[in-house]
């Protein structure tokens, strides 16, 4: 028999004996495990952003918080995700004002069309009172909303077969938008004819022609490569479009203070950070997405906000928003009805 060596076994003992004494602080299981889900896919900042935030909950929590992400609807579409939040099944959600106006009505108004002229009015308005609108009709549906909104960005219209120059070309033309009444109503009032489907569908949708077209922030356009499926864009700006972290209330109660605090603390940092990143990769994609071969034009706006009011989608928004709300609005947007 081969003998062993007794200064080996010692020392992978204290290798052995070193390795269970640091092991706690690797292996010990969090007293408190949450579920995220969004439906960014993996590259986009939300997700990349949040990566950080759940490492950084990891660290200062000292293992107590897990936060597990699902991005890219992992966990259903957004309708999909905003039920599960609202319900319990899931405990963080990242709702597109866009989507979350479906349940969360009110949500919608951030997207009114051509409301904001740029990322800093847009900002100013929801990191205050209109912000507070939003957060309050979020609260009233079982949602703890996060300090901070991140961003999407203004939305741009891509097309397969022709530029889009003015409110004519958008009549009968079958565009993609979110499951959001907004939206919807837009692109009714323009004359077009809107499809509405989740965003992970949508590749797929405009690469065998059931959509012709479909409208999305720069960011989102690059990310899911839908230049390879598209030919122009126009930059209209038309709506300003975000995103809300929320977490169902009863989740969120439950949840000891000091990690309240950690959780806010770390997704609203998180939230700013990548505002920047959206920013700073919205105002750089046109070059690229030029270099791939999408054709990019400027339309001028005017003639878009003047076939809104005359349609009357400003006055039944209004209508339906409340005047409160909409002054709320107008104070940022100017007169818009």
């Amino acid at each position: 028999m081969k003998s062993i060596n007794r200064r080996a076994v010692v020392k992978g003992a204290a290798s052995a004996a070193a390795l269970v004494i640091g092991a706690p602080s690797i292996v010990r299981a969090a007293e408190f495990t949450m579920k995220w889900g969004h439906a960014m896919p993996a590259s986009h900042p939300i997700n990349t952003r949040g990566e950080e935030a759940i490492e950084a909950i990891r660290r200062e929590s000292n293992g107590r918080l897990e936060v597990r992400v699902f991005p890219d609807n992992q966990l259903g579409g957004d309708n999909d995700m905003t039920s599960q939040v609202r319900a319990g099944a899931l405990d963080l959600y990242t709702a597109a004002a866009t989507s979350a106006g479906t349940i969360v009505p009110l949500a919608g108004i951030v997207n009114t069309a051509f409301a904001f002229p740029d990322s800093t009015k847009a900002w100013e308005a929801l990191d205050g009172d209109l912000g507070k609108v939003v957060i309050a009709a979020f609260a009233k549906l079982n949602f703890y909303v996060f300090d901070k909104m991140w961003a999407n960005g203004f939305r741009q219209i891509t097309t397969a077969t022709k530029p889009i120059t003015s409110p004519a070309d958008l009549v009968n033309f079958k565009i993609r938008v979110p499951t959001s009444p907004m939206l919807l109503s837009l692109f009714k009032a323009l004359g077009a004819s809107p499809v509405s489907m989740n965003v992970s569908e949508l590749y797929t949708a405009l690469q065998t022609k059931v959509v012709d077209g479909q409208e999305n922030p720069l960011s989102i356009i690059a990310t899911r490569n839908f230049n390879e499926v598209q030919k122009y864009c126009a930059t209209t700006n038309h709506v300003w479009d975000i995103f809300v972290q929320v977490a169902n209330m009863n989740s969120w109660k439950s949840t000891p203070a000091d990690l309240q605090a950690i959780l806010n603390k770390n997704f609203s940092s998180a939230a700013l950070k990548q505002r920047d990143d959206v920013e700073a990769l919205n105002n750089s994609l046109q070059k690229t997405l030029e270099s791939k071969g999408l054709v990019f034009n400027k339309p001028d706006p005017l003639p878009f906000r003047d076939a809104l009011r005359k349609s009357g989608y400003y006055a039944q928004w209004q209508k339906s928003y409340g005047e409160q709300a909409w002054t709320v609005l107008e104070k940022h947007s100017g007169k818009l009805a």
